[in-house]
């Protein structure tokens, strides 16, 4: 008969959760992109086990997907501390030149002399030629809420909840909660019509997209990315059985994935960066490098979307 769902997605989880596994003694030593890893590892397990549902029995599966939803919780406090940080970094290096602080720097300083900008040096958002400054509110903060989210996240690696969770994924490796009589059917059947589900659950999304409002695009792309990453993921889950048409699909989802994946980091990071300087009231040069980074953030959101139609046009194909 061939190979059997139940032994194909057995290979499938067991390369999930070896990854997960492997990624944690990096992430308690801190080493680079663990915690990034390991988020990865859990969110492929995650969505894995949602596809393919049906192959398992349904009570330990949510049981499992709420625990996995936890550390992914976890680690995703990490993460984008992480992501924010290299990338307020980034721009900084990017758009901000020291010269030109220098030069608002200066003008800032006669213009304080000159009684202009009493009000800006009242509040403590003014510091004139404060390039470090910025960079402290940005980039260190972010530094420093990495610093507390991966302390937590070493709590919860020494906790009874996250060594339930382990023990129980090193079970399944072999001997997952299978529905015994999908689990029988075969592997190549089962596996092309959870691709089809998938695929079509992401056409549906991407064909919404041209009717919605501005306000409502910005969260549908949104799904679309999460509906672009589930298909992807279960195109990687199937490539040992179907061979090349779920490799070539899902590395067209994965493609659709990281546009839509920068669009939103942009969009996300512009967010951050202009309530940063409404919380720190930034006020004369500092404002100046507030909005300088978030016109660039404008920027490279929009190019990110002018990538989106060639990178969606598979959805029809």
């Amino acid at each position: 008969m061939g190979v059997t769902a139940g032994n194909a997605i057995i290979a499938a989880l067991r390369d999930d959760v070896d990854r997960l596994l492997a990624a944690e003694p990096e992430v308690r030593a801190d080493e680079w992109d663990s915690v990034h890893q390991m988020r990865v590892a859990t969110r492929r397990l995650r969505s894995v086990l949602r596809s393919y549902r049906k192959l398992f029995e349904p009570a330990p599966v949510a049981a499992m997907q709420e625990e996995l939803k936890w550390l992914a919780g976890l680690l995703g406090v990490a993460r984008d501390a992480e992501v924010r940080g290299d990338r307020f970094a980034a721009l900084l290096a990017t758009h901000a030149p020291q010269d030109e602080f220098a030069r608002l720097a200066t003008e800032s300083r006669a213009a304080q002399a000159a009684g202009e900008a009493e009000a800006s040096t009242a509040g403590n958002g003014y510091v004139p030629g404060a390039t470090e400054y910025v960079r402290t509110e940005l980039v260190e903060a972010e530094k420093t809420r990495y610093a507390i989210a991966h302390a937590e996240i070493l709590a919860a690696l020494d906790g009874k909840r996250y060594h339930a969770l382990r023990d129980e994924l090193s079970a399944w490796r072999k001997h997952p909660p299978l529905d015994s009589h999908r689990a029988e059917l075969p592997a190549a059947e089962v596996f092309e019509r959870i691709l089809r589900k998938d695929r079509k659950r992401l056409r549906r999304l991407v064909y919404a997209e041209p009717a919605v409002s501005a306000d409502e695009r910005v969260e549908l792309l949104h799904d679309i990315r999460k509906g672009a990453k589930r298909l992807r993921y279960s195109c990687e889950g199937a490539v040992d059985v179907l061979g090349s048409a779920a490799k070539d699909l899902g590395s067209e989802a994965k493609r659709l994935q990281t546009v839509l994946g920068d669009h939103r980091d942009a969009i996300e990071s512009r967010e951050a960066i202009l309530a940063r300087a409404d919380e720190t009231h930034a006020t004369g040069v500092n404002a100046t490098i507030y909005e300088l980074l978030a016109d660039a953030e404008e920027v490279a959101a929009g190019e990110a979307l002018a990538k989106y139609p060639a990178a969606a046009a598979f959805v029809s194909a």
